[in-house]
């Protein structure tokens, strides 16, 4: 099972319609959460994601998905759960 790459940052840019947090558009995220989407679909779009992040966002995308990974929940929300 591939993990969503959702970080919980879910804010979409106006002028490219991606997501701040884990750069899809409207589109992929709703074929995510679709039963029928295949794995293989799955790790192209992680790809494709990468490839529109850059710089800092890109590694703050990087590391909080690698937590979410290997911790079943993301960065962000661990963080916003220390704080409470």
């Amino acid at each position: 099972m591939i993990i969503s790459p959702c970080i919980s940052i879910c804010k979409i840019d106006p002028s490219t319609g991606y997501c701040y947090g884990c750069g899809r558009n409207y589109e992929e995220k709703k074929i995510w959460k679709s039963e029928n989407t295949t794995d293989e679909w799955k790790k192209e779009n992680l790809e494709i994601i990468k490839k529109r992040l850059s710089g800092w966002q890109l590694e703050s995308f990087e590391e909080s998905y690698t937590y979410k990974i290997e911790n079943g929940i993301s960065l962000f929300k661990k963080k916003g759960l220390k704080n409470e």
